[in-house]
């Protein structure tokens, strides 16, 4: 009778334990189970958001999407106009009516045509450029028409109806640039390219400065403009035109490799860090959730409960509160998010397929309850097995002592 009291016991303190409830007894484990990340147990660490993948869920995802340049940066419009800017090397060209005027001498013969060209010059440092009679006239920061509108208004009371071309020879300023994984097959691109007048976007840049070294799957794209910062996977300039916006004077485009991976834990095939990939040779800059689990190693059959299947990661606040989160127990701009899908559901390999990943996320697929069983019963056994074993052995000695006497 005592002994199955004992039995008993244990088999209650085994319960308690595959659900959470006793903090007494811990049984090997990869990770919590579920009844802990679902929050059906008390849970003393800090709090998080539990969704449940649903079709509302994942067009709720799809509609935010990533964050695009356009969304950081919030123009789509073409670069503004080119100005001239100090140390810009500058021609000016005066064309007269007539001969005899102030530039255009009246012996035809001595010059052919109406106009004269004045040496190039640079843009001073105090942002002025010298026109013969028109004085020191105001160049940086503004266009070549203003430059030109300026020079005619200043000597048209002693030229013969003139008219003035202003142009820009060598672009010092209103640069781009340009650095990190780039190809140096051009020598002449030193890292800071001119910004061409009819504009032009990110990837347009990017050849230009001699384009990516590789197929940029693993390549970043971060933008610097006017104290906002902005980065993006390389392969998302292709795919999302939200992305690939014009590019402005004084724009920083810095390209770095940084392969994008997230981790897996729990009753998966295999445990660790994997790269994103769109295969087992090739890595992606994009990868949904199904294709993550697939590739570490898929649910073990034997091991693993298909119906618990959670991605952890933090999401902004925003979408966190569109997904019916309560956040107001949470700090900061983000908020620790747990989505569970349920691979025992086929409706959930649908849902799976939709769902987009993201860099360092996590992913933890839960034991089956039975797992947990088995282990208690292995746990069990060897706790039931020493009093036997204890018995067995003083028998033995008993018996080698008798042997012994005789």
């Amino acid at each position: 009778m005592r002994g199955l009291r004992t039995v008993l016991t244990l088999t209650a303190i085994g319960a308690a334990a595959m659900t959470g409830g006793c903090d007494t007894l811990l049984l090997p484990a990869a990770g919590p189970n579920a009844f802990v990340v679902r929050g059906e147990t008390t849970w003393h660490g800090p709090p998080y958001g539990l969704v449940t993948l649903t079709p509302q869920v994942v067009k709720t995802l799809d509609e935010y999407g990533p964050r695009t340049l356009t969304g950081i940066f919030g123009d789509r419009r073409p670069p503004p106009e080119i100005k001239f800017g100090i140390g810009d090397v500058v021609a000016v060209s005066i064309f007269e009516a007539a001969a005899g005027g102030l530039f255009i001498p009246a012996e035809a013969s001595v010059r052919p045509g109406n106009f004269v060209t004045l040496p190039n010059q640079p843009v001073d440092t105090k942002g002025y450029i010298s026109v013969p009679y028109a004085g020191l006239v105001p160049t940086a920061g503004k266009t070549p028409s203003e430059v030109e509108k300026e020079i005619v208004d200043r000597i048209k009371n002693r030229a013969i109806e003139p008219q003035v071309v202003v142009s820009l020879v060598t672009q010092n300023t209103s640069l781009i640039t340009v650095v990190g994984e780039v190809n140096n097959l051009i020598t002449s691109v030193t890292g800071r390219i001119p910004a061409q007048p009819a504009g032009e976007h990110l990837l347009d840049v990017i050849t230009r400065a001699g384009g990516l070294r590789d197929q940029g799957q693993d390549t970043w794209v971060t933008l610097e403009r006017n104290g906002k910062r902005g980065t993006v996977p390389f392969g998302s300039l292709v795919y999302d035109q939200g992305n690939n916006i014009w590019a402005w004077p004084g724009d920083t485009i810095y390209l770095y490799k940084e392969p994008q991976t997230y981790l897996a834990f729990g009753a998966t095939g295999l445990q660790g860090q994997f790269q994103f990939s769109a295969g087992s040779q090739s890595s992606a800059f994009r990868m949904t959730l199904a294709e993550a689990v697939a590739a570490s190693g898929g649910l073990l059959d034997l091991q693993a409960d298909p119906g618990s299947v959670f991605l952890f990661r933090r999401e902004p606040r925003e979408l966190a509160e569109k997904l019916g989160v309560d956040c107001s127990k949470y700090d900061g701009p983000t908020v620790p998010i747990v989505y569970s899908v349920s691979f025992a559901d086929p409706a959930g390999y649908f849902l799976a397929t939709k769902v987009q990943m993201h860099n360092k996320d996590v992913i933890f697929a839960a034991n089956a309850q039975s797992v947990e069983v088995t282990k208690f019963t292995a746990f069990l056994n060897t706790l039931l097995s020493v009093p036997n074993n204890v018995a067995t052995t003083a028998v033995n000695f008993q018996t080698w002592r008798l042997d012994s006497q005789l």
